[in-house]
C-alpha cells in the first residue's frame, strides 16, 4: 500500500558499481525532475555475495536487506548501464538473490521503470531489453513506454544534477512525470501488502 495518499517510495537501484558512474550523475539528474510525491532511497547492490540455490534455506544478512529494502519500497526504478549488450552482473545478481527463493519473489506486482545512460549513440537500448525481459518473468508491473535511452556526453549534467540541455531536462521530466503516473495507477489496483 502506498505510503500515503500522495507520497510513494522508490528504491532505486543503480546497475553500476563504478565510483565514477554516468548512471549515478543522471540519478541525481531524475530526483532533481522529478515530481515532489516521489520520494527515492538507493537500494545498493555491491556487498551481495554471488547467488546460489545453497542459500535458499538460509538468506546471508547482506541479501535479506535487500529483500527487506525491496518491501518497503512501493515501486523500483532501475538506472542502468549496459555493459556487453546486457544487463552488468552485479545488477543480475541482485535480481537472482531479491526473486528467490521460489515463491519469495520480492518483484512481485512492484511497479518498476527502467531508464539508462551510455557515451554510445543506443544508449543502453539493448542492455535494457535484457533487463525488461528478467523483469517480466518476475512479474514486475513494468513502464513499458516512455522508453528512456540517455545519450550521455560531457557537459550534459552537472555534478548536481542539473541538465543542461532544456530538451534533455524536458523529456526526463516528462519521463519522472509518467513514472508517477504509473505508479499511482498500478498501486490503486495492486496496492502492496
Amino acid at each position: 500500500m502506498p505510503s500515503d495518499q500522495t507520497h510513494y517510495k522508490v528504491g532505486y537501484f543503480i546497475g553500476s558499481l563504478s565510483s565514477t558512474s554516468i548512471n549515478r550523475v543522471l540519478s541525481r539528474a531524475l530526483f532533481t525532475l522529478a515530481p515532489p510525491e516521489l520520494e527515492f532511497t538507493e537500494i545498493p547492490i555491491g556487498n551481495l555475495p554471488l547467488y546460489s540455490p545453497d542459500f535458499d534455506s538460509d538468506y546471508p544478512p547482506e541479501a535479506r536487506t535487500l529483500k527487506d529494502a525491496i518491501k518497503a519500497s512501493d515501486a523500483v526504478l532501475f538506472i542502468t548501464p549496459e555493459y556487453n549488450r546486457s544487463i552488468p552482473g552485479a545488477l543480475k545478481n541482485a535480481i537472482d538473490w531479491a526473486s528467490r527463493p521460489w515463491g519469495q519473489n520480492s518483484f512481485d506486482h512492484v511497479p518498476a521503470a527502467v531508464i539508462g545512460a551510455s557515451p554510445g549513440q543506443i544508449g543502453t537500448a539493448v542492455g535494457q531489453q535484457s533487463l525488461r525481459a528478467v523483469l517480466s518473468f518476475c512479474n514486475a508491473r513494468q513502464m513499458t513506454a516512455p522508453e528512456a535511452y540517455v545519450h550521455f556526453r560531457p557537459g550534459l549534467f552537472t555534478d548536481t544534477g542539473e541538465v543542461t540541455d532544456d530538451s534533455t531536462a524536458a523529456f526526463l521530466r516528462d519521463f519522472m512525470q509518467e513514472f508517477h503516473d504509473h505508479v499511482e495507477r498500478v498501486l490503486t489496483v495492486l496496492p502492496r501488502s
